[in-house]
């Protein structure tokens, strides 16, 4: 065979392997981290993806809701169920997710969701025959019965993929993990007919929250970031968050920061006032005592607001899309006007364009969320403008 040939051959067949990476240091070199570490937590800018454990639902069960999607309430409406993501470690390596978000329902005893009622009526098997569905523990998923599947079953299996994931890259950005506490459920308007429901949380039910984050980090937290850690010698959280006590970069590699939304808040706070003595923030509302994360979900109407609490100190969560909306419509709107108000976590469906845009031209386009140039996070345009020759984010 011609030796030219061969070359040409290899030379293709290395480019068509060849994969994106963010977190490939060990193929080339990292670039000084020097300047950017001094930067403080809330001076960068980082993507996450929503529901970000989500796997689309069989087939069969999708159709069956269809014909009934006239009487669901809106959060159970199909448009808003048909999306899945990749493995988590797919998400932080390959497109540098870094912040994600979680849906747990507290499940004591065991079992409550180990079946799948919605199933009867999709001819499909009710019975899951997972384990690990079966034992005490918190569980991940959207919405049992109809919208379970997931890339983790519990919230501790995730927690210990998270965790190897990270001793794996001990200088990584710190992750934010933002955890909704649900008690909703299918179940609370068709429970006559055998579908679950959701436990209502308690302050004990919210300790064991912390008790499995503590399995997995240690009773130390060594690897997170906590309230007492940020409040320092502050009387309040918040009038930490006011006065810039966040940590450095620096400081937060190869941490965690875990932000509880949802149900579980009021409960959390019971006997810990401005969090104390908590493994995680809560999303707040300015003026209260614990308030250091805030959220605006829209971040066209709400640009103003967002970059109001940006300036304060407040770590803020927007969105830059939602499912089956831009992937649909391919406007960037939201995403430029997430990008440019400052919210340091940008969460959405579409790190990577939706699929269906190839097959289904005419119905999807090839929306899809990156910083410019593919960067793995931004120093903060708000609150770091005079700091943006400091350079490029590795890991």
């Amino acid at each position: 065979m011609n030796s030219k040939f061969i070359l040409v051959f290899w030379a293709i067949f290395a480019i068509a392997c060849k994969k994106e990476t963010f977190n490939n240091s060990r193929q080339r070199p990292i670039p000084d981290q020097t300047a950017l570490n001094t930067l403080q937590l809330n001076q960068i800018q980082v993507l996450g993806s929503h529901n970000s454990y989500h796997k689309r639902m069989p087939a069969k069960l999708f159709d069956f809701l269809k014909t009934i999607n006239f009487i669901l309430p809106a959060e159970y409406k199909v448009e808003s169920l048909d999306y899945d993501h990749e493995p988590l470690y797919t998400q932080l390596d390959t497109y540098g997710m870094r912040s994600f978000e979680i849906d747990i329902y507290a499940d004591p005893n065991g079992g409550r969701f180990k079946n799948r009622k919605g199933n009867a009526f999709a001819g499909l098997p009710e019975a899951s025959g997972i384990a690990e569905l079966a034992q005490p523990g918190y569980k991940v998923m959207h919405i049992p019965d109809i919208d379970y599947e997931t890339h983790h079953y519990t919230f501790k299996s995730m927690l210990t993929d998270l965790k190897k994931w990270s001793d794996a890259h001990p200088n990584h950005l710190p992750i934010f993990l933002l955890i909704e506490g649900k008690e909703t459920t299918v179940g609370d308007f068709l429970g006559f007919i055998g579908f679950a429901t959701a436990v209502r949380f308690t302050p004990a039910l919210t300790d064991a929250i912390d008790e499995e984050i503590k399995s997995v980090f240690g009773n130390s937290l060594d690897k997170v970031i906590t309230p007492d850690k940020v409040r320092g010698d502050y009387t309040t959280l918040e009038e930490a968050v006011l006065n810039n006590n966040w940590p450095t970069i620096g400081e937060s590699r190869g941490k965690f920061i875990f932000v509880m939304q949802g149900a579980s808040v009021d409960d959390y706070l019971v006997g810990h006032p401005s969090l104390k003595g908590r493994a995680m923030f809560t999303n707040s509302t300015p003026g209260k005592p614990e308030a250091a994360f805030v959220q605006y979900n829209s971040p066209v109407r709400e640009e103003n607001s967002i970059i109001d609490a940006v300036q304060k100190g407040y770590i803020v969560r927007t969105r830059s899309d939602g499912p089956n909306e831009e992937n649909r419509t391919g406007s960037y709107a939201n995403q430029e006007a997430a990008f440019r108000s400052g919210g340091q976590i940008i969460s959405t469906d579409y790190y990577r364009p939706d699929p269906r845009y190839l097959t289904k031209p005419a119905e999807f386009t090839n929306y899809s969320c990156r910083f410019p140039n593919g960067e793995l996070a931004r120093i903060n345009p708000i609150n770091a403008a005079d700091k943006q020759t400091y350079g490029k984010f590795a890991e």
